[in-house]
């Protein structure tokens, strides 16, 4: 049987296992309908012309783990942001794991999105919020919206800043001889807060796993949100990851993807400002090899004037890994004085290792500054040269070179834990020391 039609057949024993209101129940049943009609995406759309999914769909994926697997600290600590205190949400095949996490209601929400699903008290901002900034381009998102389950329900009250990070972290244990995970995402940030979030998917075996995440985040007048993704999983795991952001006047919302590893990686990444000054700052850094596959999808749709955008995304592609970058800029006639700013840089390693890319500006207004760049190459045969001109073995040169290169994208970054945790995972990368911490 097909992953879909297994997908579809499985619907109705897993809608009829919950318990939510009927509002939730028929918007499954909606959705359950769209992936049906949609179905899972091919090389013959445009978006996904570069990313074939044959590979992944290919599993016989356990859609409900058949068993919990206790897991400890200790076997997961690496993978946390450990040096630092946080509010930690730790699923463990989809399913929340009380030990290892630290939730809160203490002025603000840092909990599950089953008990915002379920409890009366969240109602109004699960009707005003849930599932209201997905689009239908793809059959995943209406995929994860039927079987939307658990994952992260945080909200920052109003003038209210989170003391300290919020961890989301998901953990496959291949109790399973394949899964896919579902985990759904609800971010709110009331007007005046402050949150700052740090999200990651961690295979623990070698087993094969597909996780398909929908993250909706909605920032109000005057909110900060600085979010980071680490993607640095095994060979064996795949990532489809959905992310909506909504911003209000004067909102500053930050988001740094890191993509280290995994099998196929896709991150379609959506922006909407939908109020004036608002301030959107997307950026990324993919390091990978041997055959593995980073799509990076990014849309800035500016509705509102005097709005600023900033797109900076950088990779290393060694081996036979495949890179692909579709970032589009999309101003409407309203809005005016908007200034949208969109590069793409990468390096290629080897002969086979491949980049398509594809910067897209659509400007409907007349009183803009936009512009656009993308740049692939190899490391310059000078640089080097004057590098080992002073000493410095070849490996070494070339690893300077490309953290050199990476850099900038590290210098936003305002956690200096994930900094210092960063720089040391592109010296694992470049297999080199460095020599210094940030």
């Amino acid at each position: 049987m097909e992953l879909k039609d297994k997908l579809i057949s499985s619907f109705l024993a897993f809608e009829e296992a919950l318990d939510t209101d009927s509002d939730i129940h028929q918007l499954r049943y909606d959705a359950i309908k769209e992936f049906e009609s949609l179905g899972f995406p091919t090389k013959k759309q445009e978006a996904w012309k570069y990313t074939s999914l044959n590979s992944i769909l290919k599993e016989d994926y356990s859609v409900f783990p058949k068993k919990e697997d206790a897991i400890e600290y200790r076997d997961i600590k690496k993978y946390l942001i450990h040096d630092i205190d946080t509010y930690n949400l730790v699923f463990i095949d989809g399913i929340f794991s009380s030990h290892l996490s630290q939730t809160t209601h203490d002025k603000i929400d840092v909990c599950l999105m089953s008990s915002a699903l379920n409890k009366p008290k969240y109602k109004d901002l699960i009707d005003t919020y849930f599932n209201k900034l997905v689009t239908k381009e793809n059959g995943f998102t209406p995929l994860n919206t039927a079987f939307s389950r658990e994952g992260a329900f945080i909200h920052i009250h109003k003038n209210q800043v989170a003391d300290k990070p919020i961890q989301i972290i998901n953990f496959s244990t291949g109790n399973e001889s394949a899964l896919l995970v579902q985990p759904r995402n609800l971010i709110i940030a009331d007007e005046n807060s402050q949150v700052q979030i740090i999200e990651r998917h961690q295979s623990l075996t070698e087993n094969p796993v597909l996780t398909n995440s929908v993250t909706e985040i909605f920032a109000a007048k005057r909110a900060i949100i600085d979010y980071y993704k680490i993607q640095n999983d095994k060979s064996s795991a795949s990532l489809i990851d959905n992310t909506y952001v909504d911003q209000k006047d004067d909102s500053n919302c930050s988001m740094h993807t890191f993509s280290f590893g995994g099998k196929l990686t896709r991150n379609n990444l959506n922006f909407y400002q939908k109020g004036e000054h608002c301030d959107s700052t997307l950026k990324g850094i993919t390091i990978i090899e041997e055959k593995q596959h980073v799509d990076h999808n990014t849309l800035v749709h500016h509705i509102s004037p005097n709005c600023e955008s900033h797109q900076d995304y950088k990779g290393i592609f060694a081996d036979n890994s495949v890179g692909v970058f579709n970032g589009k800029v999309l101003v409407n006639k309203e809005a005016q004085k908007i200034n949208a700013f969109q590069a793409n840089n990468n390096i290629l390693l080897d002969d086979k290792a491949t980049i398509n890319a594809k910067p897209q500006l659509e400007i409907f207004a007349d009183d803009v500054k936009c512009s656009h760049g993308c740049t692939i190459g190899q490391l310059d045969e000078e640089s080097l040269f004057y590098l080992r001109s002073r000493g410095i073995p070849l490996k070494e040169a070339k690893a300077l070179l490309m953290y050199a290169f990476a850099n900038n994208v590290l210098e936003s970054v305002k956690i200096p834990e994930i900094k210092k945790r960063i720089t040391h995972q592109i010296a694992l990368k470049l297999g080199v020391s460095l020599g210094f911490d940030l």
